[in-house]
C-alpha cells in the first residue's frame, strides 16, 4: 500500500506531497539507526557476555532456574548470549516491529527458538501470569536502554516498571550498576557554542562591536545535552577546574525511581577560573563486584587510553552551566547533577549542607531568549568565529556603495549589522519565523539599530514592493544559512529566493555570494565506516539477517543519499585530491534545465575507499571564498581538516564495506555522475569504484 507524505523541501522552500511505501518510516529508522555500530562495539559485546555468564552462574549456584527478561533486545544478541551461558528461558522484548521480526528470524537461524520468546511490545505493556506474555517473573534482568546521556531513552521509567511488575525482588541485573561522572572546565571554544560573544566589525575607519542583548546573556540556554566525540576535542581547548567527580549511581538490581532528583559533590577547584562547561560520561558495571566494567570515559580519564573502543551510539556529554561563575583555587564549592526521568543538567552551589537541599534541586532550565531555539550549537560557534566575520567584512567592502540598498536573506544572520556599519544607505532583512524575528529585534535594539534595520517577518518568496518601501535592491546578501538545511546543498534555497526576488533587484544589482560550488574528496575513515559495515558474525552468533535488513532499508530513496556528519569529530584521510563537481551562478536565476557533471577522481594515496565527502564553497567575491567543508589536507597521509561549524555530506561506498571484498587495496579511480534538479532542488549522485583491488597481504 502507498501513502502520501508531506514534507518541506529544504532547498526550494516548498511543501511537497510524495507517494511512499507504507513502511517508509520504518525503513528510515533502520537505515539511520546505530545497530551496525552497536554490533561492531567489541568492548560492549564482550563485557555484556561476561556479565551475563556471571549472572546466570550466580542464579544456578542458588539452585534456581535462570529466567531472563531482556528489554530492548534489538537483534536478540544478548538473549542468545544468555541461553548460551545456560539460561533456561529468555523473554526478549522489542517494541520496534521490524526489529522484532528480524530478531525472531535471527533467533531461529541460530537455533534458539525453543529458548527465546520475542515479545513485540513496550515493556510497560508486557503482562505476567498464566495467560500473560510471561508465565512468571524473571530473576535476571538484561537491558541495553542507554543513550549518551544514560537516561535519555527512558531507562529509568522502564526499570521502575520492570521491578514493580516483571522481575523478582533483588533480581540479578546486567548491567548491575551505572555511574555518571562529571568534570568542570573553562573553555572559550565550548562556551562559544552556547553564548553570543561581542563581535568586532573592523571597518578600517571606525571599529564597531556587536554586543549580545541582556536576555541572551542571562538565558540559561538550551536544555538538551550536546553529545560529542570528546576524544576529538583538544585538551588545549579547555582548562580543567575539577578532578573527575562521580555524581550519582543507579543500582539496576533493586527498585529504580524515575522521580526527579539531585546529587551534589563538593570539591576543591584545581585552579582559579571561570566555570562554564561540565563534561560528563558514564560507565556500567556488569557485576556486583565491579570487576567487569564498560566505560565511556575520554582518553584523559581512561584507565587504558591506548585501548579505547570507538563507538558512536554512546559518546560523551557537554553541558553548559546556566551562567559562567568564577571559582577560586582551594575554595570548596559544590557541583550538582539534576535529573528528571529523561534529562540531566548541572549547576554550581556554594554550599552542600542538608538545610540547602531544597535549593540544590532546581527545575530544568529552558531557553527564554529564542537564540537557542533558532541557532544550534555549531551555529553559535560559527557566528562567534571572528575570522569568519572579518572575511565577510572584507568581502562587503568590495561590493558596498554609499547608496547601497541591501536585502539580507538568511536565518538569524548578523550580515545586516555588518552592512549597516560599513555604510549601506538602507538595510532590509527577512526573517521567516517569529523566533528569528524576535531574536534579531533584540540584537538590533541592544546595538541601537532597531530604527536603522527594517526586519520583515515573512517568507522571502512572499515579499511585496511595500515591504521594501518600493525601493530596488542593489545588494542581495546571504551567508547563506537556513535552519531547515541538513545537507550542505540545502542552503541553495538562497538561489531560489534570489530567483523569487529578481523583480525587486535593480539593474546591475550585486548578489553576495556571487556563486557556489560543490566539492568532493574520496576518504578513508578511521572509524566512521563502522556505522555502515555489515557485521555478519557477532561474538559467534550469525546476524546476517540484520545486515540484509539494513541493506534493504538503504535501498529506499532518501536513505541512498549522502548523510550529514560533523567530520571534525570523525578523523579521515583524503585518498584523492579535492575536486570541484558542480557550480551554481547566483548572479542568474535558477535555470530550468538540470545541472550535470560526470568525471573521475584518481586515488593518489593507498587506503580503504570508504566513501566520498561532499561540501559547498560560497564565493563571496572573485577573491573571497567561504568553505563549509575541507579546509586543508595535511601531511603525506592526507589527514583532513574540516570546518568545525558545519556538517559535511558523506556518501558511503557499499563495495568497500562488504567484507567479502578485499580491503586495504588501492582503488585506482572513482567515477561520479552528479545532477542538480532545479525543479525538486535535489542533488542525486552516483559514485563507482573502478580499477584494481589488492589484498593487504
Amino acid at each position: 500500500m502507498k501513502v502520501f507524505c508531506g514534507r518541506a523541501n529544504p532547498t526550494t522552500g516548498s511543501v511537497e506531497w510524495l507517494e511512499e511505501d507504507e513502511h517508509y518510516d520504518y525503513h528510515q529508522e533502520i537505515a539511520r539507526s546505530s545497530y551496525a555500530d552497536m554490533l561492531h562495539d567489541k568492548d560492549r559485546n564482550i563485557k555484556y557476555y561476561q556479565g551475563i555468564r556471571a549472572a546466570v552462574s550466580r542464579v544456578k549456584e542458588r539452585g534456581q532456574k535462570a529466567v531472563v527478561l531482556d528489554i530492548g533486545t534489538g537483534t536478540g544478541l544478548l538473549s542468545m548470549m544468555a541461553v548460551t551461558a545456560g539460561a533456561d528461558f529468555c523473554y526478549a522484548i522489542e517494541v520496534f516491529k521490524p526489529m522484532a521480526e528480524a530478531a525472531v528470524k535471527i533467533v531461529e537461524k541460530n537455533g534458539f527458538s525453543d529458548k527465546i520468546k520475542i515479545i513485540n511490545k513496550h515493556s510497560t505493556e508486557v503482562t505476567v501470569g498464566p495467560d500473560g506474555d510471561m508465565p512468571c517473573r524473571a530473576n535476571i534482568l538484561i537491558t541495553e536502554l542507554f543513550d549518551t546521556e544514560l537516561i535519555g531513552e527512558g531507562a529509568l521509567p522502564s526499570y521502575e516498571h520492570a521491578h514493580r511488575h516483571l522481575v523478582q525482588e533483588n533480581c540479578e541485573a546486567v548491567p548491575h550498576r551505572a555511574t555518571v561522572y562529571a568534570q568542570l572546565v573553562e573553555s572559550k571554544r565550548m562556551w562559544s557554542w552556547n553564548k553570543l560573544f561581542p563581535i568586532h566589525v573592523r571597518t578600517g575607519l571606525q571599529d564597531h562591536i556587536i554586543v549580545p542583548p541582556l536576555e541572551l546573556e542571562r538565558c540559561p540556554g538550551a536544555p538538551s545535552v550536546y553529545d560529542i566525540q570528546l576524544n576529538q576535542v583538544s585538551p588545549a581547548d579547555f582548562i580543567t577546574l575539577s578532578d573527575v567527580l562521580p555524581m550519582f549511581s543507579v543500582d539496576f538490581s533493586k527498585q529504580v525511581s524515575s522521580s526527579a532528583a539531585c546529587h551534589s559533590q563538593q570539591f576543591v577547584p584545581l585552579a582559579s577560573g571561570r566555570a562554564q562547561v561540565v563534561l560528563s560520561w558514564w560507565d556500567i558495571e556488569m557485576d556486583p563486584e565491579g570487576k567487569i566494567k564498560c566505560t565511556m570515559a575520554p582518553f584523559w580519564a581512561h584507565s587504558d587510553p591506548e585501548g579505547l573502543q570507538w563507538r558512536d551510539h554512546w559518546m560523551q556529554c557537554v553541558y553548559f552551566l546556566s551562567r559562567e561563575e568564577p571559582v577560586a583555587q582551594d575554595s570548596a564549592i559544590c557541583l550538582v547533577a539534576h535529573h528528571d526521568d529523561y534529562c540531566v543538567w548541572f549547576s554550581l552551589q556554594r554550599s552542600s549542607g542538608e538545610n540547602d537541599r531544597a535549593d540544590l534541586c532546581q527545575v530544568r532550565p529552558i531557553c527564554d531568549c529564542q537564540a537557542h531555539l533558532l541557532w544550534n550549537r555549531p551555529r553559535f560557534g560559527e557566528i562567534n568565529d571572528q575570522d569568519r566575520t572579518d572575511q565577510y567584512v572584507q568581502a562587503l567592502k568590495m561590493v558596498l556603495k554609499p547608496d547601497s540598498v541591501c536585502l539580507c536573506v538568511s536565518d538569524g544572520s548578523l550580515l545586516p549589522v555588518l552592512a549597516l556599519h560599513l555604510g549601506a544607505e538602507q538595510v532590509f532583512t527577512v526573517e521567516s519565523s517569529a523566533a528569528s524575528h524576535q531574536l534579531m529585534k533584540k540584537i538590533f535594539k541592544a546595538n541601537n539599530l532597531e530604527e536603522k534595520i527594517n526586519v520583515i517577518e515573512k517568507r522571502p518568496e512572499l515579499l511585496t514592493p511595500e515591504d521594501l518601501e518600493d525601493k530596488k535592491v542593489s545588494l542581495l546578501l546571504g551567508e547563506p544559512f537556513f535552519t531547515t538545511s541538513l545537507l550542505p546543498w540545502h542552503n541553495l534555497y538562497f538561489w531560489y529566493v534570489r530567483t523569487a526576488v529578481d523583480q525587486y533587484l535593480a539593474p546591475g544589482a550585486v548578489v553576495m555570494p556571487q556563486a557556489a560550488s560543490l566539492h568532493a574528496v574520496v576518504v578513508e575513515f578511521k572509524d566512521l565506516w563502522r556505522i555502515r559495515s555489515p557485521c555478519g558474525d557477532c561474538e559467534g552468533f550469525d546476524v546476517h539477517i540484520m545486515d540484509d535488513m539494513i541493506k534493504r532499508a538503504l535501498d529506499f530513496r532518501e536513505s541512498r543519499e549522502a548523510e550529514p556528519h560533523p567530520l571534525w569529530e570523525y578523523p579521515c584521510r583524503g585518498l584523492s585530491e579535492p575536486q570541484q563537481i558542480l557550480t551554481f551562478d547566483f548572479q542568474q536565476p535558477v535555470p530550468q534545465q538540470p545541472v550535470r557533471a560526470k568525471g573521475s577522481m584518481e586515488l593518489r594515496r593507498p587506503g580503504r575507499s570508504h566513501g566520498a565527502v561532499l561540501w559547498m564553497d560560497y564565493h563571496l567575491t572573485p577573491d573571497s571564498t567561504v568553505s563549509t567543508g575541507l579546509l586543508r589536507l595535511t601531511g603525506e597521509e592526507g589527514d583532513c581538516c574540516w570546518n568545525p561549524h558545519c556538517k559535511q555530506a558523506v556518501y558511503f561506498f557499499s563495495t568497500t564495506l562488504d567484507p567479502r571484498v578485499p580491503l586495504g587495496g588501492l582503488q585506482t579511480v572513482v567515477t561520479y555522475a552528479v545532477e542538480f534538479n532545479p525543479h525538486s532542488g535535489d542533488i542525486t549522485m552516483d559514485f563507482r569504484l573502478s580499477g584494481a583491488l589488492y589484498d593487504e597481504c
